[in-house]
């Protein structure tokens, strides 16, 4: 089976500023992502959604939905994100725990159209902790939940 890879990353330096696209970010443990307006949060430190969640979303919806539009953090290229609470998920070499999932807001009807928040619900992905630091880049791969059932197993880290 085809492992997913981080198709985008996205950061935003404040509430309701505009996110930016990078090519990789520093993931820091207990903190998030460096820059990003999370970083430092308790719970909310990482983002994460799926590209092919995104492409379901667009048929409700109508019309192209930038993955940067929806202002999460990581866009992985396939597969279902997991938003059990506890599971894990390593992209590269660092390691996070969903919290819970990533709800899509209003301000999504203004940022990317009317009906947007609709088109994204339980399509949005998840939102995570920091439990291992690492350089995550586009290109990385995912290890999302191996088990049914055991959304604790991940597989092995990325050797780079």
């Amino acid at each position: 089976m085809n492992v997913p890879v981080v198709s985008a990353l996205h950061v935003a330096p404040g509430r309701r500023l505009p996110t930016r696209s990078v090519e990789s970010v520093e993931i820091v443990q207990a903190r998030g992502i460096v820059g990003d307006r999370y970083e430092g949060a308790k719970h909310r430190q990482v983002s994460i959604q799926s590209l092919e969640a995104i492409r379901e979303a667009e048929a409700d919806f109508g019309a192209p939905i930038d993955p940067g539009s929806t202002r999460r953090n990581i866009t992985i290229s396939h597969g279902a994100v997991p938003t059990e609470p506890g599971a894990l998920i390593r992209i590269g070499t660092a390691v996070l725990e969903v919290v819970r999932v990533a709800a899509p807001c209003k301000l999504l009807d203004d940022a990317i159209g009317p009906n947007a928040q609709h088109a994204l619900r339980r399509r949005a992905g998840s939102i995570c902790r920091v439990l291992e630091s690492g350089v995550v880049s586009t290109g990385d791969e995912v290890h999302l939940p191996e088990l049914v059932g055991d959304d604790r197993k991940i597989g092995p880290p990325r050797t780079r």
